[in-house]
């Protein structure tokens, strides 16, 4: 039985994929670079709303060198 489910939720993600395909298709390019600035806006207020705005780290390595670099009194 579980066979029958995945192959119909297979089928019906082809679908939707294929629907979309069709859709983007026919947009013109200006209509295409709205919807791609649309969804970069909405993930931007998507990372903005889930990610405190003082956890963005320009140098992730420096920040880390920093807390248990060389000289530091880090102990486990």
């Amino acid at each position: 039985m579980r066979h029958n489910k995945s192959s119909f939720t297979s089928l019906l993600l082809a679908g939707a994929a294929a629907y979309a395909y069709y859709r983007y298709s026919k947009m013109t390019p200006q209509e295409r670079q709205s919807f791609v600035g649309n969804l970069k806006q909405k993930g931007r207020d998507l990372f903005e709303q889930y990610m405190p705005s003082g956890s963005r780290n320009s140098n992730p390595t420096a920040a880390a060198n920093e807390r248990f670099g060389e000289g530091n009194d880090y102990t486990a």
